[in-house]
């Protein structure tokens, strides 16, 4: 890859400081940067993922440097809520329903980017204010060393041997923690059975993680034997992590289930760099980003004209084989998302 003309992508912050700890000045008052918000997953763990493959392309081909600040889906909303009367971040990706509900608190202008028309319409939001750039479906991961067989139902998990060696991420955090109460709600047949079952699984849970992508080493070690995850970010970590295998929790008796759970992206309100926003939006659904999501970022391509026939694309449609794909309702997830939480909070104790 030609060096970048611009500033080399090692030197993007990863921040969980305001801005201007990455250098003297906030990125806010430099006109040549875009800044992203966005949910972990897309960037690689050793500079190997679609992240920093299309960061580094779009610095090349136009010069916009781009700064770079990762957490969970909901605490990157909660911080683009926090900063809105002085807005830092140009561009948000995130995970349903943070993404709804960055646009139920105005946080997202309308902006259609170049591409769109070829992204699903249950992909994207019908007064244009955000639309998935990576396709990904929500699911769990084991220790493929300790445990050959993977579990096969939410049952198999309340089996003492997983006391300790169980986590997931939390409820209104990560969105993948948030994925666990939606798949959980759909397989139990609603919220109260759904509350019941996780009270009980709490005596394996090893507590909190605001962070999923913090979850698959400590599998691939052996530290724990089952977490949660998404298909994109722990197919791509896989590469590096030797000892991760995918699978998706069914009822005793039922199939094994799953849901799309697509990183979204929008243009912030009032963002400081409006214009480089929309131009890294319009990259990240150019066909040459697209047809990268599988190739380099082990997730599906949200653009229905992009077909994928890499290997892994090869391999992701074999993962997917024979798991039931179910559609939340997000209207009524984004609504009483708050109390969904709370019942999970006082059903666990946490």
């Amino acid at each position: 890859m030609p060096r970048n003309t611009v500033k080399p992508l090692a030197a993007l912050c990863v921040l969980a400081l305001p801005l201007s700890a990455c250098s003297g000045t906030s990125a806010a008052s430099d006109e040549n940067v875009v800044t992203v918000y966005s949910a972990d997953g897309l960037k690689g763990e050793n500079g190997d993922g679609w992240y920093d493959q299309v960061f580094k392309d779009f610095e090349k081909e136009t010069g916009i440097r781009v700064e770079y600040v990762e957490g969970g889906s909901g605490e990157m909303v909660q911080r683009t809520v926090r900063e809105k009367r002085n807005p830092q971040a140009d561009v948000l990706v995130t995970l349903p329903p943070f993404i709804q509900q960055a646009d139920t608190k105005g946080l997202l202008q309308k902006y259609a980017p170049k591409g769109a028309d070829r992204v699903s319409g249950a992909d994207k939001a019908a007064n244009g204010t955000w639309t998935a750039v990576v396709n990904n479906y929500f699911g769990f991961v084991h220790n493929t060393k300790e445990l050959k067989q993977a579990p096969t139902t939410w049952e198999d998990l309340l089996d003492e041997k997983y006391e300790n060696k169980l986590q997931y991420s939390t409820p209104g955090v990560a969105g993948d923690g948030t994925a666990v109460l939606i798949k959980a709600m759909h397989d139990f047949g609603g919220e109260k059975p759904a509350m019941e079952y996780l009270k009980k699984l709490q005596a394996n849970n090893v507590g909190p993680s605001a962070s999923t992508g913090k979850l698959a080493p400590k599998v691939d070690k052996g530290e724990l034997l089952v977490a949660n995850g998404d298909v994109q970010m722990n197919y791509a970590q896989s590469r590096s992590m030797p000892n991760l295998g995918i699978w998706f929790p069914a009822r005793e008796g039922g199939r094994p289930t799953t849901f799309a759970l697509p990183y979204a992206a929008g243009l912030v309100t009032d963002a400081p760099h409006t214009e480089n926003g929309k131009q890294l939006l319009d990259y990240l659904l150019s066909q040459k980003a697209q047809r990268q999501v599988s190739e380099i970022g082990g997730g599906f391509a949200a653009r229905q004209d992009v077909g994928a026939t890499d290997a892994n694309a090869i391999a992701l449609a074999k993962l997917m084989d024979g798991v039931e794909v179910f559609e939340p309702d997000w209207d009524d997830i984004e609504e009483n998302l708050t109390s969904y939480i709370d019942a999970w909070k006082e059903a666990t104790g946490s």
